[in-house]
């Protein structure tokens, strides 16, 4: 699934490798690599196949019935966690990323009940930051939550996946930079100078970024 799931991202153009004219991430750091999950709402067979894959990868590594709700965070997590819900049969919230700042100013929106079993839902994690808030958020509500699913992970930074386990949640990915690397590299996706920066970078992101600070 891995694999199928980074050929798909590749042929909808959700996969982007530039070398010589790097992106600079929110972070400000740059990389050679960028990746578009939300391009996938406009896809709906290949949509449809990496949620079917997903939604059984939830049931596989995190149970059958393990869940009461899926809550999807804001914003990119929304139509995804919709489309898990729907699979799974259960209902949908989203998280916001802060309270809306008038009338109830919550940041739950949907019905959560504090005896619920919650699954955050998102399009990708990086280092893991913005899942820990939006797994607070529910938390906070009562509801228990100790598992995130994301279609992409990046896979490079050290540490995530401890530090989310050292948080009580579980991360769940259908696939990495790695077999984004793997299939660009078996459909010659890119040419070989490009692919080399790429792996150069997976391999060292932080040192590939700040080698080319200027």
């Amino acid at each position: 699934m891995a694999r199928l799931t980074a050929g798909m991202l590749i042929e909808i153009g959700a996969i982007d490798f530039n070398a010589t004219d790097p992106f600079t991430h929110a972070s400000g750091k740059q990389a050679p690599t960028y990746v578009d999950c939300r391009k996938l709402i406009s896809y709906p067979r290949i949509r449809a196949t990496l949620m079917d894959f997903l939604a059984v990868t939830i049931m596989r590594e995190a149970g059958f019935e393990k869940f009461d709700n899926i809550a999807g965070g804001e914003t990119a997590g929304i139509p995804f966690s919709a489309l898990i819900a729907e699979r799974l049969g259960l209902p949908m919230t989203y998280v916001r990323k802060k309270p809306k700042g008038y009338g109830k100013n919550a940041r739950i929106e949907g019905v959560m009940t504090e005896d619920q079993h919650v699954l955050l839902v998102e399009d990708l994690t990086t280092d893991g930051g913005s899942k820990l808030s939006f797994v607070d958020a529910i938390r906070e509500t009562g509801a228990s939550c100790d598992a995130t699913a994301v279609i992409f992970y990046y896979g490079i930074f050290e540490g995530v996946e401890k530090t989310l386990r050292d948080h009580g949640v579980q991360l769940l990915h259908l696939c990495t930079w790695w077999d984004v690397l793997a299939e660009a590299k078996s459909r010659n996706a890119y040419d070989a100078a490009t692919l080399t920066e790429v792996e150069a970078y997976l391999n060292d992101p932080n040192g590939w970024s700040e080698a080319r600070k200027s």
